[in-house]
């Protein structure tokens, strides 16, 4: 049975990163219990960037609403990009407006800044 879920009806979780010292907003769409593997939506507000950092986990952002702003360019809505486990990356919002991307990984999700 296919698992079905109204992202229109989940509120925006706010999730306050120290290290950029701001929020960062997401809605938890899926998580695969064999393999960690995780979907979930994630808002940056405008001109919020997560500075150098690191995964344990591939992972891909499909542009949804905004512009995307990582260290190899800047992708609007219907680019998607992957970042491959390990790399050392920033992500965020262009200064103009939020971004909305449909966050994927591979396996189960951390973050270490450089």
């Amino acid at each position: 049975m296919p698992t079905v879920i109204d992202s229109n009806a989940l509120p925006w979780e706010e999730r306050f990163n120290e290290k950029i010292g701001a929020a960062l907003y997401r809605k938890n769409l899926f998580i695969d219990p064999e393999t960690g593997m995780e979907v979930r939506l994630v808002r940056y507000p405008a001109g919020i960037v997560n500075p150098r950092h690191t995964h344990p986990c591939g992972h891909g952002m499909f542009v949804l609403e905004g512009t995307l702003v990582t260290h190899e360019g800047t992708f609007g809505p219907g680019s998607f990009v992957w970042f491959p486990e390990g790399e050392t990356m920033e992500h965020g919002a262009s200064a103009e407006h939020d971004v909305v991307v449909l966050f994927i990984t591979n396996k189960p999700f951390e973050i270490h800044y450089s």
